[in-house]
């Protein structure tokens, strides 16, 4: 049941993003407001941020323990279905890459900063970044939200359950949106932790997903990679992945100069590929666990 709940709730989720509806950020927004007021000097304590998303996940938990020992664990699977569709998720994105991705054809580079620069990390939307810098950090942006609201939530769903999903998400949440900007920082690194495993999973997940020969000469700057960050991690992997230099915009540059209109546009409809087809061996993976019984 575990492999048919989260194929229920991702093709859900994914027809969901299409009309770029229910998005989980609101919530988390107004679930997070009970940190809104501290006392002060205790603007970056983490222990009220935890508790509202540990608190939760162990409600969960224990509710999955007993509903098994009376026979009623059927019943949640409905529960555990829509509790995977808020979590995963990224609404939105579609509407801003495709006017992103016309504006780099035209060739308007202001334009196409203008349509993400929401999007971008704080300290990377300066409207004076290249075109090549500004793609790539839209890129790694782009890769590294599909990980934390997609592959990090299934691989905790499938290791832990639906409580263990939803406190991988839950933390990820707090470094997003904690009311005291303070303690995110803090919430990021605990964030990074639990997305050591998955991120390092899919970073492998690339090679069999992409170009194998490309991601071997790669993979071994990154796995384990025990100092570098998701991001990083993430990013290296895929270039390796990737044919046709989609994520080397000065080297395609210099190779198809003809084609630079272009390159926004392709090297997303790649990144899109890679991933789509990565979470495709990720299903086949869960399959055999669920034929070999080990979930």
């Amino acid at each position: 049941m575990v492999l048919v709940i989260f194929l229920l709730a991702y093709v859900i989720r994914r027809k969901l993003d299409r009309q770029e509806a229910f998005s989980s950020d609101g919530f988390w927004r107004i679930w997070f407001q009970r940190g809104a007021t501290t006392e002060s000097g205790r603007e970056n304590s983490l222990v009220k941020g935890y508790a509202l998303i540990i608190l939760p996940a162990i409600c969960l938990m224990v509710l999955t323990v007993i509903a098994e020992q009376l026979g009623f664990r059927l019943a949640l699977y409905p529960l555990e279905m829509v509790l995977l569709v808020l979590l995963m998720g990224v609404p939105g994105w579609q509407s801003s890459l495709k006017v992103y991705s016309g504006a780099w054809a035209r060739g308007d580079m202001q334009g196409a900063w203008h349509h993400v620069k929401d999007r971008l990390p704080a300290d990377e939307r300066g409207a004076a970044l290249s075109p090549e810098a500004l793609h790539l950090s839209i890129s790694k942006t782009l890769i590294l939200c599909v990980f934390d609201r997609f592959f990090l939530v299934v691989f905790w769903y499938v290791i832990g359950g639906i409580g263990a999903a939803v406190l991988a998400r839950g933390a990820l949440a707090l470094a997003e949106h904690w009311p005291q900007a303070g303690a995110r920082p803090a919430y990021r690194k605990m964030a990074d932790w639990i997305g050591w495993l998955p991120a390092r999973l899919l970073a492998c997940t690339f090679g069999l997903a992409g170009d194998l020969s490309g991601w071997s000469r790669k993979v071994r700057h990154v796995v384990p990679g025990f100092k570098k960050s998701t991001s990083e991690v993430l990013m290296i992997s895929a270039n390796g992945s990737l044919t046709g230099y989609a994520l080397d915009p000065e080297r395609f540059s210099e190779l198809h100069p003809e084609d630079w209109p272009r390159f926004g546009g392709r090297s997303l409809i790649a990144i899109r590929d890679l991933l789509s087809r990565s979470m495709l061996v990720w299903i086949c993976a869960i399959a055999l666990l669920v034929i070999a019984g080990v979930v």
